[in-house]
């Protein structure tokens, strides 16, 4: 399949006769001693969806759309917006100076940017997650940001510890890259409760793509990757305050404030603080429903941006403390099969980045860059009987040059990189030490005529100190038919190295044990995917149309087998077939002005090779359709969000070997959830209430034999559905504007 992309593209680049003009150019601001570059500034072309967005030095490329107006419009966030007349002048590099609206009496804004929208001019299929939408939803932190996507699902791995995973193309999160600005980040230890560790009112914005991704971010990405763009220390706000509460006893508080120090300095601080600590069982079962959960994350960054280099750098400090079990349980109780059952985890994280980047002052769009990471992960916890004490230190690195051949059409990326992670796990009397380091080196080629055809080829060669010489190439492509209809294709190999227990921390709190049969190697997979959206003009609106399909083929897996008895989980490596198979379609059109509508249906079907034996994937749902409304009313004083789904059936892990009362359906049913918001706006403030799950649709008896949890076939990890229930929430946000 893979040749036939190829054979595709190199049709393509014969059709020189259809590209249009390329125009490059940068967007800055004038200061005293100089211009200074915007970075994030918007330029697209008038009467046209043809845009794009100015680089950390202020730079831009775009390609024209025929048959459109040969006119430039550069906007940014207090700034005049500046229209520019190509046929005017004959520049070959436009220098775009924006002026500051304080000396403007009166500035109107009279549309509403999608919240939720798939990038136009990105040869990857890019889906854009901005605060906007963030906010439509409360969004305490990342897992409860994709309750408007269809793409991205997000449940409970287990009824005890308020663990989240997600699921991308049918596929476990463990094989979806995540990365903080652009460095792969919640890896490890990180996995099961990574998704709490970024708070929604850090996020800036967040960035979705399915199948691989490039090359540039390492060799992870198997089924897609998620970028997490943070609050910037020299935009946006400068004092943010959003406080939280729901009718569970959950109260948040978070404080980001940004400080320019100077003309080329500037910080953030970023707070977050939350507190569970009510008791709450409403199915009668003797657990908790929710785990009581305290946590503090506080991260300070600073920028510094002078005329060639620019530098980042920062620092986070997490320290969460979660406890749950049954409700007679206390955190300081001995812990015995003749007490109560309880849950334990202590964690404390640091988390430091620096970046360098310097931009070749007589070479324009060329520049090096240098990437660092230190993680260090601390870990101490225990499942009822069970006690997991585990630590990870890791570094990331990786040294980038960009720059272009011939002209600005033609651009490469070239780097090296360094991957370091040194894992200490205790499982009761049983260590599981890992020690892992992968030097590697990458090539990107990146051919752009915007308004036609772009394609991005790549490839790279890591050396695993554990599993030796890895081989990723990877490619995607991207035509624009016409200015209504594009396609994108991408290919490629992923691989990932396993932490099986910190992964599948759920297994702890069951009566299972793990049995590892043999060595395990690391898992790979070919990921190809095939994208069509079409722009349809009906009146003076635009109904957009995105039409995907991504199929998965592993070429090694590593296999949590349940299925063979009630107390064993078998770990091996794949042995026969394992595949994905995910397609999705998906419609946005505003019905009316500042009122939107969204609907999209997805299919999964996966399938893999369990005890020699090739069945469903158990826990994926088969299918997902979804319906979001919003409407903000004129002058944005209210603004009203519904989201309603419909969840498809799951198989079940085979429970076949419980006894008669403890044995699982085949599959589960199918359900309908329904969440719902408003949001009240005034000069600085916004207060919201809302609420989520409203159909009040709950798995009943999500533990299996819970009224003798230290038996032989306690587990509380099969969760197919809400168990919570209807969650109540309000809170207010207050912000002071920034320049």
């Amino acid at each position: 399949m893979i040749k036939y992309i190829f054979i595709f593209c190199i049709i393509l680049l014969q059709s020189q006769s259809l590209f249009t003009q390329t125009i490059k150019g940068g967007v800055f601001e004038k200061m005293e001693d100089g211009n200074s570059p915007l970075e994030g500034a918007n330029v697209f072309q008038l009467n046209t969806q043809n845009g794009t967005i100015t680089d950390e030095t202020g730079h831009f490329e775009i390609s024209l759309v025929k048959n459109k107006p040969a006119i430039l419009v550069a906007s940014y966030v207090s700034y005049q917006n500046d229209t520019v007349l190509l046929a005017s002048t004959n520049s070959d590099h436009l220098h775009i100076i924006l002026s500051d609206l304080n000396s403007l009496k009166e500035f109107q804004v009279n549309g509403r940017q999608r919240g939720n929208f798939l990038s136009r001019t990105e040869t990857h299929g890019i889906t854009n997650i901005n605060e906007g939408e963030l906010q439509k939803a409360a969004c305490c932190n990342l897992s409860e940001s994709f309750e408007n996507s269809a793409t991205v699902d997000v449940s409970y791995s287990n009824a005890v510890t308020g663990a989240k995973q997600i699921q991308l193309l049918g596929l476990a999160g463990i094989y979806t890259q995540f990365l903080t600005e652009n460095i792969p980040n919640f890896r490890g230890l990180a996995t099961p409760y990574g998704l709490g560790y970024v708070p929604g009112s850090w996020m800036q914005s967040i960035q979705v793509s399915k199948g691989t991704s490039s090359v540039i971010n390492g060799y992870e990405a198997m089924a897609g990757q998620i970028n997490i763009e943070y609050k910037k220390p020299n935009e946006g706000d400068k004092l943010f305050v959003n406080a939280y509460a729901n009718h569970f006893g959950k109260v948040e508080i978070n404080a980001n404030s940004r400080f320019n120090l100077g003309k080329k300095w500037s910080t953030a601080v970023l707070v977050h603080a939350e507190h569970l600590g009510t008791k709450h069982d409403n199915n009668g079962d003797s657990f908790l429903d929710l785990p009581m959960v305290n946590q503090i994350n506080v991260f300070n960054r600073w920028k510094y941006t002078g005329d060639n280099l620019r530098l980042q750098f920062g620092i986070k400090y997490l320290s969460e403390n979660r406890q749950g079990g049954q409700m007679d349980f206390e955190k300081d109780m001995e812990r015995a099969a003749d007490n109560p059952y309880g849950i334990g985890v202590k964690t404390n994280r640091i988390e430091g980045f620096a970046k360098i980047g310097y931009v070749f002052e007589n070479r324009a769009s060329s520049s090096w860059g240098f990437q660092n990471q230190i993680i260090i992960h601390d870990q101490t916890s225990f499942f009822g009987l069970n006690d997991y004490d585990a630590k990870q230190v890791s570094y990331y690195g990786n040294l980038m040059l960009q720059s272009w051949i011939g002209d600005s059409r033609h651009q490469y990326t070239a780097g090296l990189s360094f991957n370091l992670d040194n894992y200490y796990e205790d499982l009761n009397d049983s260590t599981f030490n890992r020690f892992e380091q992968v030097p590697g080196a990458f090539v990107q080629y990146n051919y752009s005529n915007k308004s036609n055809f772009n394609l991005i080829a790549g490839l790279r060669l890591d050396y695993h100190n554990l599993f030796g010489l890895l081989f990723t190439p990877r490619l995607h492509a991207k035509y624009n038919i016409n200015e209504h209809n594009i396609i994108r294709a991408s290919g490629g190999r992923g691989f990932r190295s396993a932490s099986v227990v910190a992964e599948n921390t759920s297994v702890l709190a069951t009566s299972k044990h793990f049995m590892f049969t043999e060595d395990l190697d690391i898992e790979s997979s070919w990921n190809i995917g095939f994208s069509y959206t079409s722009y349809i003009d009906i009146g003076a609106k635009e109904l957009v149309i995105t039409a995907d399909f991504f199929h998965t083929q592993f070429q090694n897996q590593i296999i949590i087998d349940r299925e063979q008895l009630a107390q064993t989980v078998f770990v091996y490596n794949l042995n026969g077939k394992s595949r994905s198979n995910s397609f999705q379609i998906e419609a946005f059109y505003e019905l009316f002005k500042n009122f939107e509508v969204n609907l999209a249906f997805r299919y999964n079907d996966v399938m893999t090779t369990i005890n020699n034996d090739f069945v469903e994937k158990p826990l994926v749902n088969k299918y997902k359709g979804l319906i979001t409304f919003s409407y903000q009313s004129p002058y944005k004083k209210w603004q009203f969000d519904l989201n309603t789904q419909i969840n498809g059936n799951q198989r079940l892990p085979y429970t076949g070997f419980y006894p008669d009362e403890f044995q699982m359906p085949e599959n589960s049913p199918a359900y309908f959830l329904l969440n719902g918001q408003i949001t009240r706006y005034f000069d600085k403030w916004e207060i919201y209430i809302g609420g989520e799950n409203l159909t009040n649709y709950r798995q009943e008896n999500p533990i299996i034999s819970s009224d003798d949890p230290f038996g032989d076939y306690f587990d509380s990890s099969i969760i197919w559905a809400p168990i919570t229930g209807i969650k109540v929430f309000a809170g207010f946000r207050f912000k002071l504007e920034g320049k």
